[in-house]
């Protein structure tokens, strides 16, 4: 029952990845656009593509969050008590960058657009890299288990935290700007096709070069997960590199189909060789996830819930990315 639950827990964290990586990723483009003569076109892009839809990608979180206390309320003390930190940096960052998006639309003076901007641009960058640095300070047992709280620092600044904050930002940004070369054909707009390609590209060897490096970092600081990751969960890593270099080859072609889903693979095969590697503990090497669940009944219950959401809000979920890519949706504005 619990490695039900646990599967349940990591398909949500996948999730989460990829739909709501993909509008930090979009934020972190929005960052580096430049000025406003020089950036107007691409934020466009950027705004028409997660206006509609950045809103519903947050419930992943909120999900993985009521799934793991409930089901896993240990390791849920543990974390919380160790990584508060980059928890509230994330949570706060997450509101910014919420309210810096919604506001920029609004307000007509220049400045004022420009410092709502900047808080959805410098959010954009600062969740993700907290959230992998959450990641690496799991994988590299500095959480105790027994829900008692580890270093609040060191737990969160540490070579694989700092690798998982690095490469997720990198990671988001990569697929964030694969999903804007097709939104930007939606548009009709080959100039930011071709622009947002470019970008694509040089993530995705950004992205390389950094899970090279974490190689070695992961050797050094995170040997359980360096194992798993050589181990058990090699097929998924080949997968995920598999991925990478099909969508790379696909934008550097400029296909017009298959770049994006391959560039998903890539992401989702990755997030999820870090759960199989570390499996079977939610916090290696001290608690395992059979000892950290909660009674039978509990989880029964939280795997009939879940069956019960997913009946009732996945399907909304489909038809708002239907209606989104089949430029049905109004705009935010309208």
């Amino acid at each position: 029952m619990s490695t039900a639950v646990a599967i349940v827990l990591m398909v949500a964290i996948v999730a989460y990845a990829v739909f709501a990586g993909a509008d930090f990723g979009a934020g972190f483009w929005d960052l580096v656009a430049g000025g406003a003569g020089r950036g107007a076109r691409p934020r466009a892009v950027i705004e028409h593509s997660i206006g509609p839809v950045w809103e519903a990608n947050h419930v992943w979180l909120i999900f993985v969050f009521a799934v793991l206390w409930t089901s896993f309320s240990q390791a849920y003390a543990s974390i919380t008590l160790t990584l508060f930190v980059p928890l509230a940096i994330a949570a706060l960052g997450i509101v910014l960058r919420g309210a810096g998006f919604a506001f920029r639309k609004s307000v007509q003076r220049v400045e004022y657009r420009r410092v709502f901007g900047a808080a959805f641009a410098l959010s954009s960058v600062i969740v993700p890299y907290a959230l992998g640095s959450i990641a690496g300070a799991i994988a590299s047992g500095r959480v105790p288990a027994g829900g008692r709280a580890g270093d609040p620092v060191s737990s969160w600044v540490n070579p694989t935290s700092i690798l998982g904050g690095v490469l997720a930002v990198a990671a988001v940004a990569y697929l964030a700007a694969a999903y804007l070369v097709w939104d930007a054909r939606r548009l009709s707009d080959a100039a930011m096709a071709a622009y947002f390609r470019r970008r694509a590209v040089a993530a995705a060897a950004a992205v390389a070069v950094i899970a090279a490096v974490g190689v070695f970092v992961l050797r050094a600081d995170a040997e359980y997960v360096f194992d798993g990751l050589t181990g058990r969960a090699l097929p998924l890593v080949i997968l995920s590199v598999a991925c990478g270099i099909g969508a790379l080859v696909l934008l550097v072609r400029d296909a017009a189909r298959g770049g994006r889903l391959l560039a998903v693979g890539a992401v989702a095969s990755i997030v999820a060789a870090w759960g199989v590697a570390q499996w079977p503990y939610l916090l290696p090497e001290s608690l395992k996830v059979s000892a950290a669940a909660a009674p039978d009944a509990t989880l029964i219950t939280v795997l009939v819930v879940v069956g019960l959401a997913a009946l009732v809000v996945l399907p909304g979920f489909v038809l708002l990315y239907v209606l989104d890519q089949r430029g049905l949706l109004p705009e935010e504005s309208s």
